[in-house]
């Protein structure tokens, strides 16, 4: 089963005649929207890269084919609106009509367009000016956050040429010293380009000499001119610029298998345990999972010699502060008992599942810990499951089922969708891989022909399908759930995938509706990915937030982290472990 390409159908099922509003109740949002609508422009994605200070979303138009790394095809970004003038939304606009009007261009190129990078700046508010690369956090910098959504959807998206249209009506090339070839194409047509370099910390300067989200470098020139597609399209016909870096390295990303992205990231996650908490946890079982799918007994070998000092009691793997990353960091000893048949790896599994019950043996309410959020769904059920089938105690299990039940209570939405907590209706991305993950793994766990595992199974499949409708274009999940203008979030995509792939191994799901699910979502964790355990926008820690503001503004990590390697490395084996079978 090809797992690789993105399928264009898909994409296109996202297609629809421009005519549609940019949300938002502030003033630059509405001129944003009604200049928008007074284009037609046919066959295209529409999404978000991000969200304004005033909660406005800044829009994207995107060709179907740009969504395939493999496409024959060479791809223009048209940027308009990063000197906040509408002259340059319009600009980008028109140009993309006229692209579209034109049907040898279109044969040969496929454009897309973020129409207005800033709509706050439409205001005329004073607003700070945007450098690029842009430093700082993603996307909590108030100064430079929509610089910061630029450049990581940029350097994700991998065109081979970026156009930043102005709105100045100047004839004028600004260009980083490249492409050389492009502008002398461009001058042989008659044209009179000055020789004017952009300012190092201009987006075109910066795409050409930096790699946005790690990816790699980008062609770009700046204008004014209303005949920039033409141009340029005529000056490429004569040059053939080759594919942009930054696009040869997400085709060297998708072209990998899943048991190569596990190798790679085993050789970086996995290596501790210095305490017993999921993250590092989930990292040891995933290297496990790599040795079994690899015939290689090392990974297990070494989980053994971290789990040692615990169970020899030099390492206490219930200390007095506890919380419900230690509960779930007791899975790894429940995977250490099935692989060695040690039940004294069952007696620690056990440590955590007990806390569910009272010193008389009573079941509590709930299990501990849960904060009110709703990554207790994996916290607490999955590590009473597991306890459930190695022990054969039913009473692991009704707790299981009282925990799940008790959660929902708290955080199930009535769309299907888990808020984080109480405090606010955020549907959190990871607030949702969380009981994803959580009752996957339950079911795996949890035998088939009981109540238990119905209940379980009604609620997985009825969440996976909530989950299904907001599925980003490219294939991810976005940090909060149902709003595109959040980034696309790297460890709830990996989890929600994993779950789904899991049911497909189980045969809870019809791989008829969800293979290309997958198919979408794997190229898009596979696109985050790269060399040495790089990932790109891993959410960083996160408690109870109090608006979706919150959640928009948590941390995108990029590069090594530990939560996102573990995330991928379940994902990364699951998926091996369904195409070996």
């Amino acid at each position: 089963m090809n797992l690789y390409p993105i399928r264009l159908a898909s994409a296109i099922a996202f297609c629809f005649l421009l005519g549609w509003s940019v949300r938002g109740e502030s003033r630059a949002a509405n001129a944003l929207g009604e200049t928008i609508s007074q284009y037609s422009i046919a066959g295209v994605v529409r999404s978000s890269i991000g969200v304004t200070r005033t909660d406005t979303p800044i829009p994207c138009l995107l060709s179907p084919e740009s969504l395939d790394a493999d496409s024959k095809k060479f791809h223009i970004l048209l940027v308009g609106g990063l000197d906040g003038d509408l002259a340059s939304v319009r600009l980008a606009l028109e140009s993309m009509v006229a692209f579209q009007k034109d049907e040898k261009l279109s044969k040969r190129y496929t454009v897309s367009c973020v129409p207005c990078a800033r709509p706050d700046a439409l205001d005329h508010e004073p607003i700070h000016a945007q450098s690029f690369p842009p430093s700082g956090n993603a996307y909590n910098q108030p100064d430079n956050d929509v610089a910061h959504y630029l450049w990581r959807w940029i350097g994700m998206h991998a065109p081979d040429l970026v156009i930043d249209l102005r709105g100045d009506g100047s004839e004028a090339w600004v260009y980083p010293n490249q492409p050389v070839k492009l502008l002398e194409a461009i001058r042989s047509n008659g044209l009179d380009i000055s020789d004017r370099l952009a300012k190092p910390d201009s987006l075109v300067a910066a795409l050409a000499q930096s790699k946005p989200s790690g990816t790699g470098s980008i062609p770009a020139l700046q204008t004014g001119s209303r005949q920039a597609i033409a141009w340029i399209t005529t000056a490429l016909d004569r040059v053939s610029l080759p594919p942009s870096q930054a696009r040869n390295e997400i085709k060297r990303r998708l072209a990998r298998s899943p048991l190569e992205i596990a190798q790679e990231l085993s050789l970086v996650y996995g290596h501790q345990l210095d305490s017993v908490q999921y993250i590092p946890a989930l990292a040891v079982i995933g290297r496990m999972r790599v040795g079994e799918l690899t015939d290689d007994p090392q990974p297990l070998r070494d989980a053994i010699k971290l789990g040692a000092p615990y169970l020899r009691g030099e390492k206490e793997s219930m200390p007095p502060k506890l919380n419900g990353s230690t509960l779930s960091g007791h899975l790894v000893f429940s995977e250490l008992a099935r692989r060695t048949g040690d039940n004294r790896w069952t007696s620690l599994a056990k440590k955590a599942a007990d806390d569910g019950f009272d010193a008389d043996g009573r079941p509590k309410e709930s299990m501990p810990f849960h904060n009110e959020m709703s990554d207790a769904v994996f916290m607490g059920c999955a590590i009473l499951a597991e306890v459930g089938a190695l022990t054969a105690d039913a009473k692991y299990v009704e707790q299981c089922v009282r925990h799940l039940q008790f959660m929902q209570t708290l955080c199930l939405r009535d769309d299907g969708l888990y808020r984080h907590s109480p405090l606010d209706e955020a549907a959190w991305g990871r607030g949702n891989g969380f009981p994803a993950l959580g009752m996957a793994l339950s079911l795996s766990a949890i035998a088939e022909d009981t109540q238990a595992h119905r209940v379980f199974l009604d609620s997985y499949r009825d969440h996976l399908q909530a989950l299904k409708q907001h599925q980003d274009p490219t294939g991810a999940w976005h940090q909060v759930i149902d709003r595109e203008e959040s980034y696309r979030e790297f460890t709830s995509t990996c989890m929600i995938t994993f779950a789904i792939v899991r049911g497909l191994r189980r045969g809870w799901l019809a791989p008829q509706e969800w293979t290309p699910v997958v198919e979408k979502s794997w190229s898009a964790i596979k696109s985050r990915i790269g060399s040495g355990g790089q990932l790109v926008d891993v959410c960083t820690g996160t408690g109870k937030q109090k608006t979706v503001r919150d959640y928009y503004d948590r941390t995108a990590i990029l590069g090594r982290d530990d939560r996102g390697g573990a995330m991928a490395l379940l994902v990364a084996t699951e998926i091996a472990y369904w195409e070996k079978e």
